[in-house]
C-alpha cells in the first residue's frame, strides 16, 4: 500500500468509549482541529496500556495544540469501557477521557494500512491537519512502543511550518533554526550550524 501522507483521511464513523460514556464518533466532527489518530493492537495486553495512558498523561499538551487524541483498536466498546475502569496499578487504563474506537470490523485498521493478517493493528500514528489531510505517519511492530514526545514534536513542527511558512530539520524543536526551503534560504541555516 502506497503513503497515506498527503492524502485525505479515511473517514469513519464508529463507538467509541469516552471516559465511561458509549458514543459514535465521527472522524469528519473533528474537522477544523489536528488529529493525532492511533491505532494499538488489543485490549488487555502489555505495551498498549503504556502508550494509552502516556497519552492520557500528556492529553493537556496536544490539547494546548488545538489537537484531539483519538485511540483505536479491534476490540468491542464494551472491552474498552471494561479496561477504563480497571485501575492502572491493575493493568487498567484508570480512566483515559479521550476517545477510545472499537473497530471489530477491521475497516478502520484496512484503509489506514496497518491491520495485519492476524486481524490485529500495528502501533499505527497518524497526524492528521485542520483540513483532513493526514501530514504524518509512523508506524512500529507490535512489541515497539510509541514516543508520545516525538509525536508531540512532529505536530509543533507542522504547526511551526504552517505558521512561518519554512521547514524544520533533524530533530528540531520550537526556538531552534528552521530552514528557508530555496537554495539561498538554506545556507543562511547551514551557516549557523557547527
Amino acid at each position: 500500500m502506497s503513503s497515506l501522507v498527503t492524502r485525505p483521511a479515511p473517514d469513519f464513523t464508529a463507538q467509541a468509549v469516552v471516559g465511561e460514556q458509549i458514543t459514535n464518533l465521527h472522524l469528519g466532527q473533528y474537522r477544523g482541529k489536528y488529529v493525532i489518530l492511533y491505532f494499538y493492537p488489543l485490549d488487555f495486553t502489555f505495551v498498549c496500556p503504556t502508550e494509552i495512558i502516556a497519552f492520557q498523561d500528556q492529553l493537556n499538551e496536544f490539547t494546548k495544540r488545538d489537537a484531539v487524541v483519538i485511540g483505536v483498536s479491534v476490540d468491542s466498546v464494551f472491552s474498552h469501557l471494561a479496561w477504563n475502569k480497571t485501575p492502572r496499578q491493575e493493568g487498567g487504563l484508570g480512566g483515559v477521557t479521550y476517545p477510545l474506537v472499537a473497530d471489530l470490523t477491521k475497516s478502520i485498521a484496512k484503509d489506514y494500512g496497518v491491520l495485519l493478517d492476524g486481524g490485529v493493528a500495528l502501533r499505527g500514528l497518524f497526524l492528521i491537519d485542520k483540513a483532513g489531510i493526514i501530514r504524518h505517519c509512523v508506524i512500529n511492530d507490535l512489541p515497539l512502543g510509541r514516543s508520545i514526545p516525538e509525536a508531540i514534536r512532529v505536530l509543533d513542527a507542522l504547526q511551526f511550518v504552517e505558521k512561518h511558512g519554512e521547514v524544520c530539520p533533524a530533530n528540531w524543536k520550537p526556538g531552534e533554526a528552521s530552514m528557508k526551503a530555496d537554495p539561498k534560504g538554506s545556507k543562511e541555516y547551514f551557516s549557523k550550524v557547527k
